[in-house]
Order: C-alpha cells, then structure tokens, then sequence
C-alpha cells in the first residue's frame, strides 16, 4: 500500500492535533503517511521530501506547524501538489501561525485551514481526491449527510429539553 497523503508536522508535539487529520483518512480509506520535519531544523530532509514526493505517489500533503510556521510554505515552494497547512496553536493562541501560513509570495499557494483545525484539513485532502475518484465522492456525499442527520437529531434531542420560559 502506497501512500496518497502525507501528513508532515514540524514536532511530534503536534501529534495530539494531527491525530484527527489521521483518523479521517483512515475513516475514507486513504493510505497515508505521517512524518515530523522541521524547516528550521532538518532543511535538507524537508528538501528532500518536499522533491521525491509526487514521485513516491503523494496526491496531497497536509503540513502542521506552529510559531514561526513556516514548514508548509517551504514545501509549497519545492513541490506542484497540493499543500493544506494547518497552523498549531503553539504560542500566541496560534495567530502568529495562522498568519505565517496564509502570508505566502504570489505563485507559492499553501491551502489554510483554521488553528488545530487537522480533520478539516483531511476532509479538504478527501475532496480533492474525489475529483477524480468516484468511490471517495460517494463517501463524501454519505459522510457530510451524516454530518447534517447529527444536527437533526440534535435540534430533536433539543426540543425535549424543558424551562420555563423555553418557547420551542
């Protein structure tokens, strides 16, 4: 099994918050892989990957980073697939990722998803997997109408909730 995604988050401390990027491919049946490179700290193995990625089947990669943040720029510079950047909320509530990651030079796009925000990050990665790939299309139209029967059977569990001056 070859992988179609790469998850990339600059430290292992991000693990916790690229969990949920990992359990939604998993949930979509999407081979992937997961790596921890650091621009600032290993630039010759991010080079490296960022290069031999379309060439080892990478579809998408999603990049994590928090602070500086610039990982997913820096692959977004060395590759023609799809970068998702996730900022991580590492220090100053993860603005100062947030901003580092949609802040890219013209010709250099980095797809942004909100802080910690990995399992939109996912579902951004599935959809654009399904352009050309019938079968995750049907998962995706079931998995957002689950999405919608979650919030029906929410407003009824809601409608049975009692006070006194409740009005529905």
């Amino acid at each position: 099994m070859k992988p179609r995604v790469s998850i990339i988050m600059g430290s292992t401390s991000d693990l916790p918050v690229m969990e949920k990027a990992a359990a939604i491919l998993d949930e979509f049946e999407i081979p992937f892989e997961i790596n921890a490179l650091s621009a600032h700290r290993t630039p010759r193995e991010v080079e490296k990957f960022a290069t031999q990625a379309r060439e080892n089947g990478i579809e998408v990669i999603i990049a994590a980073a928090g602070m500086a943040a610039h990982l997913p720029g820096v692959i977004a510079s060395m590759t023609i697939i799809p970068v998702i950047g996730v900022p991580i909320n590492a220090s100053l509530d993860g603005i100062d990722a947030l901003l580092a990651i949609v802040q890219m030079p013209p010709g250099i796009p980095v797809a942004t998803v909100g802080i910690n925000a990995s399992l939109n990050a996912a579902i951004l990665a599935v959809q654009m997997l399904a352009l050309t790939d019938e079968k995750l299309q049907h998962k995706l139209v079931q998995y957002k109408e689950n999405l919608k029967k979650k919030i029906v059977e929410a407003n009824e569990q809601l409608a049975q909730v009692n006070y006194k001056f409740k009005t529905n």
